[in-house]
């Protein structure tokens, strides 16, 4: 089984390596209209969510805004603070059972859910920040694969997504991915109202994408659109679909 926390570890201790002796104000670019602070704020507020749902056993929803993080309104947290954060949420998550019951808003209500939506939201995030920096990012195929399924995993729940991905009126057309690093294939189908249903394995889409499992990840995540990715078949929906299921 994935250690999902020694991910958690080694994403948040590489994103506050990063942000820290950065320019507050950089621009971040895959998350447009953010800075860096705006970035730090995110996560962090995002971990004191996570600590409070699985300290506190939470069974209903439950809005991050609701949860305090320690910022008065309209302070921004800095690289102390998001480590501090990302310490505690790392002390909860080891600390859980990772099968208590506890809600959450996607494919599985437990704390291991939120052990590898962690270490993928740490990893992306990790990623923006990079890029803002002019840095190109790494991320091992196996986890690249990893995260793919998670964020597919995931998409059906993510009422936000499948709202706009309603929008494109495309019932019945395919996607296709393909990694050529690693053992990863996947053929999502889009579904009535905007949900999506996906598997394992090879077949052939509507449109079809072959590259490296990084680029596939960032991809999906609506991060960039590296050059190392090929497209067959109808790019038009491809781009479609991407603007519309990007978390």
């Amino acid at each position: 089984m994935t250690d999902y926390c020694a991910h958690v570890e080694r994403e948040a201790a590489r994103l506050v390596e990063l942000v820290t002796g950065a320019a507050p104000a950089a621009p971040v670019p895959t998350c447009p209209g953010w800075t860096l602070a705006d970035l730090i704020t995110h996560v962090g507020t995002t971990h004191r969510w996570v600590i409070h749902i699985v300290e506190n056993r939470v069974q209903q929803r439950i809005w991050s805004r609701e949860v305090p993080n320690g910022l008065a309104e309209g302070q921004d947290g800095d690289p102390a603070w998001l480590a501090d954060g990302s310490r505690r949420l790392l002390e909860t998550l080891r600390s859980a059972d990772p099968d208590t019951p506890v809600w959450s808003w996607g494919a599985g209500r437990s704390a291991a859910f939120w052990a590898r939506r962690m270490a993928y939201e740490l990893l992306i995030h990790r990623v923006d920040a990079e890029l803002a920096l002019g840095l190109e990012p790494v991320v091992a195929p196996a986890t690249a694969i990893d995260g793919v399924d998670e964020f597919l995993a995931n998409l059906p729940y993510a009422r936000w997504v499948t709202r706009r991905l309603a929008e494109l009126d495309a019932e019945g057309a395919t996607i296709h991915l393909h990694a050529t690093d690693a053992d990863g294939e996947w053929t999502v189908t889009q579904g009535p109202e905007g949900r999506i249903d996906w598997e394992h394995g090879h077949a052939k889409g509507d449109v079809a994408v072959r590259g490296p499992a990084k680029d596939l990840l960032l991809m999906v995540y609506g991060r960039r659109f590296a050059g190392t990715l090929a497209v067959f078949g109808d790019r038009a929906l491809l781009d479609r679909w991407l603007e519309k299921a990007a978390f």
